[in-house]
């Protein structure tokens, strides 16, 4: 359900009207005949060259205007850039493309155009932007120069440099973008005036070869182009279909993949299907219904960026998911199945390489939502200006980054420092803030050490390279530890010596690599401190071994001769007439 509810939403927030000021109506199947996707400008024409003359800074001179279709009635208000969109939008709507056709510049179209190939680009040229162009009318300047009213608080005018040209709409089209401007052109004595663009007319086959209306597009009767809320009730119907039809699709493809992948005999490739199943069902399913969608029912304005764009959102987010689900279980199977034991600590190389597979699992994962952001975050023209100016400037990016993120990404550079030059690994015997532990996992932010009572320590990588901690198996896990022992002055310890040695003999733990040490290290006015030093080849054994000496050591000077060679105190009692 929850493939189907990811779609349904996207459904919903397709299917919501959106305010005039930001769309043109969904008019056209309805009010007028779609024209097909044949081009009426063939390359073996003879096109005109550009007809651009003088320079001035107001508008482009021209030496010729329209010559196809002769020059707009004076009777339409063409003075201005608000102006000409309003009468091509309007006359458009209103199914009137003889009156749109002069609203656009054919100065580059070939000279054999005629009225009805105008009006046949004029239709092309209205459906793609109603299709794929949001107009900002409140970015077109209705001045003749083309700028933009500023207030101010004192109500003065601001002087500023006329337009020549400006910008109304921008759409992808293959590895580029084609921008819709309209212009200001001045023709002879007839006047300056604002004409959609020559390249903007040169561009509109192209973007309706690949904008243009789909196959249930063409196919519709015109009973079946019902409106409800300005949205053509058939394409609610046909993308509600077609959203059923995604989910099922993608729900069958996740039991295949399950069912087909579980008749393996190897383990990991049934683990594999548990974890990639899922996301490969959602992206399928959400390609399923991008691309049906995209060759059936074509949709409008705002409403098809929203759509579109949130697909390839979806599909990149989809893609993310199963690169990380499968990176991850790809590290985790290896750090299962292919090291050793990391619990023995002489088995240095598995930890080494049990550090590296954690550390670069988080990085890679990292990396991989790092790359899907940024895809996803292309997809908006507007945080993509936001960030590639934020880029520009080095004084935000520093701050951001400097308070932001500072303890994150140092904990971040700590954590590649740390599988660089190694000072701990997963699995070494370790002594952190007083605490002796085992390094259970190294995290991308954070180190876990699990204590000897088996409580976790959660450590930021951070304090662990910037403080002084112990490693007690960083080099080797061969250890000695001492044993410390307090006795009376009077004790005979080159016996207690010989006790200590045969007792080391006999234990299991004592790897023979250090002979047996037994030494008078201290005095004091009560005892004598005697210190053996026992080694074994890891922590847990050393201090297996370490208790096991003590306690047989403790034993054995307590039987000699009844304990009097234990510490004791002494005190000098004199009679009374001695003391005189």
């Amino acid at each position: 359900m929850k493939y189907f509810a990811t779609l349904l939403f996207l459904f919903i927030i397709s299917s919501a009207p959106i305010p005039m000021c930001a769309q043109v109506k969904d008019s056209i199947s309805k009010e007028m005949g779609l024209p097909s996707k044949d081009s009426v400008v063939n390359k073996n024409d003879e096109f005109y060259t550009n007809p651009l003359s003088d320079y001035n800074e107001a508008y482009y001179v021209v030496n010729r205007l329209n010559d196809q279709i002769g020059l707009p009635p004076t009777s339409f208000n063409l003075r201005t850039p608000q102006a000409t969109l309003e009468h091509f939008v309007l006359s458009a709507r209103n199914n009137d493309f003889q009156d749109a056709i002069h609203a656009m510049n054919f100065n580059l179209m070939p000279k054999t155009l005629t009225e009805e190939d105008a009006i046949t680009l004029a239709k092309k040229l209205y459906f793609v932007i109603n299709q794929r162009t949001n107009i900002n009318w409140d970015g077109v300047s209705d001045r003749p120069d083309g700028q933009v009213d500023i207030s101010t608080t004192t109500n003065q005018a601001i002087a500023g440099k006329p337009r020549r040209s400006v910008v109304f709409g921008e759409v992808a089209l293959g590895d580029r973008d084609i921008v819709f401007r309209v212009q200001r052109v001045r023709y002879k004595d007839y006047g300056a005036l604002w004409l959609i663009s020559a390249n903007t007319v040169d561009n509109i086959e192209p973007l309706y070869q690949e904008y243009g209306p789909r196959k249930l597009d063409l196919m519709m009767p015109d009973w079946a182009r019902i409106t409800f809320l300005g949205i053509p009730v058939w394409k609610v119907a046909g993308t509600l279909i077609l959203l059923l039809l995604a989910y099922f699709f993608g729900r069958v493809l996740t039991y295949l993949f399950r069912k087909l992948f579980h008749r393996s005999k190897k383990i990991w490739i049934n683990h594999i299907a548990n974890k990639l199943a899922r996301p490969a069902g959602l992206l399928f399913g959400t390609l399923f219904f991008y691309v049906t969608l995209d060759q059936l029912i074509s949709l409008s304005g705002g409403l098809a960026n929203i759509v579109y764009t949130s697909l390839i959102v979806l599909m990149i987010g989809s893609v993310t998911w199963f690169v990380t689900s499968f990176v991850d279980y790809l590290m985790t199977y290896i750090a299962e199945n292919k090291i050793g034991d990391v619990s023995e600590e002489e088995n240095e190389e598995a930890r080494k390489m049990l550090t590296y597979i954690s550390v670069a699992r988080r990085v890679v994962t990292f990396a991989i939502v790092v790359i899907g952001g940024y895809i996803i975050i292309s997809q908006f023209r507007a945080l993509e200006k936001v960030g590639i100016s934020l880029l520009a400037s080095a004084g935000v990016v520093t701050v951001i980054l400097g308070i932001a993120a500072q303890n994150t990404l140092g904990n971040i550079f700590a954590g590649l420092q740390i599988a660089i030059t190694r000072p701990l690994r997963v699995g070494d015997t370790v002594i952190i803030k007083d605490e002796w532990g085992h390094v259970e996992e190294i995290g991308f932010t954070y180190l876990v050490v699990r204590t000897w009572d088996l409580r976790r320590l959660v450590i930021p990588l951070k304090w662990v390279i910037s403080n002084i901690f112990e490693n007690w198996s960083m080099t080797s896990s061969h250890q000695i530890r001492p044993i410390v022992i307090h006795a009376d002055y009077r004790l005979d310890v080159p016996k207690v010596r010989q006790k200590f040695e045969e007792l080391l003999e006999a234990s299991e733990e004592w790897d023979r690599e250090s002979p047996p040490v037994l030494q008078v290290v201290d005095t004091s006015d009560k005892s004598i401190q005697l210190r053996a030093l026992c080694s074994a080849k890891d922590v847990n054994a050393a201090w297996n071994l370490h208790c096991e000496l003590r306690e047989a050591l403790v034993a054995y000077i307590c039987e000699l001769e009844e304990g009097t060679y234990l510490t004791r105190e002494r005190i000098d009692l004199q009679s009374a007439s001695e003391a005189k």
